[in-house]
């Protein structure tokens, strides 16, 4: 089997890795030069654009920043549908619109090829470690001609329905992610402005009805947890910005489907907030930074 991968950012880089970790032939293609190096010196084959990375493969998987990188890499006569042998599979791993999704999917259909969405969740360690979760959407027979590949880049994988799906799951997860951060950030400064011991605090609610995975896991309080973000000045992680993008996705979806979201709709203005305020390149995490200021 011949896979091409596309786009080799924070995550893209590491999940082509495994890939060849796997002895998957790969054929890789991003703008970035020293991307495209590393990945060569791993043994995959650097193609000279996106259009011939995937003339000759039998699977093509992309991680994409937005929409609109998605719609230009695949829709058009020079997109890379077009461009395709007629029985490629393609595996969209980018984070977008549901509707964005859809679209390309159906493009892919015209053209008698299969597509599923799979937004991935677990963070760049996910992905070096090869454990990820893939969200899918998509036809059941496409994912299972999907599922050896996405085996050797994840953990866990969920067929959420049909084309789109995916990409709905993944920012119903986000949303409620982001709403627990902001809240548990919240919290922990109420206590801490009260004299309490944050990790203290922490063990209390972890063992208490207030109890979540930003709690547990992931701490927002720098000192209470070893191994997060918040432990290291909130370097590496996921991005507010990235959580930003999300939180918006999230506001899109329930625009398009008149579904109430308020708690959504305001984890996205306090993040929005806190990446003008130049923290966008901080894990999310940082967020406790906005509850810390006073008024």
């Amino acid at each position: 089997m011949h896979i091409a991968f596309i786009g080799l950012g924070n995550m893209g880089a590491p999940m082509a890795h495994n890939l060849l970790r796997a002895g998957r032939t790969v054929s890789v293609f991003d703008l970035s030069a020293s991307a495209m190096e590393s990945l060569h010196s791993a043994g995959a084959r650097a193609a000279s654009s996106a259009l011939a990375a995937v003339r000759e493969a039998d699977v093509v998987v992309t991680m994409l920043p937005a929409d609109r990188h998605v719609r230009e890499l695949y829709l058009g006569e020079q997109g890379i549908l077009a461009h395709a042998t007629g029985n490629a599979l393609f595996i969209d791993c980018s984070t977008i619109a549901a509707d964005a999704a859809r679209e390309v999917a159906a493009a892919a259909a015209e053209r008698g090829l299969a597509m599923i969405d799979a937004p991935v969740s677990g963070g760049t360690a996910g992905a070096a470690a090869g454990t990820l979760t893939f969200i899918v959407g998509g036809e059941t027979a496409a994912l299972e001609r999907a599922r050896p590949v996405l085996e050797q880049m994840g953990k866990n994988i969920f067929h959420a329905g049909g084309p789109g799906a995916g990409q709905v799951a993944k920012i119903c997860n986000n949303m409620l992610l982001g709403i627990l951060m902001a809240g548990t950030s919240e919290a922990l400064n109420l206590g801490v402005a009260h004299g309490l011991d944050p990790k203290v605090l922490s063990e209390i609610m972890a063992k208490s009805s207030g109890r979540n995975w930003a709690l547990e896991l992931y701490n927002p309080w720098p000192g209470v947890m070893d191994n997060v973000p918040a432990s290291r000045d909130y370097v590496g992680g996921f991005g507010s910005s990235l959580m930003l993008k999300d939180l918006g996705l999230a506001q899109q979806a329930a625009q398009s489907a008149q579904a109430a979201t308020p708690l959504g709709s305001l984890a996205r203005q306090l993040y929005q907030l806190h990446t003008q305020q130049g923290h966008g390149q901080q894990d999310f995490s940082s967020i406790l930074r906005l509850f810390q200021q006073k008024s």
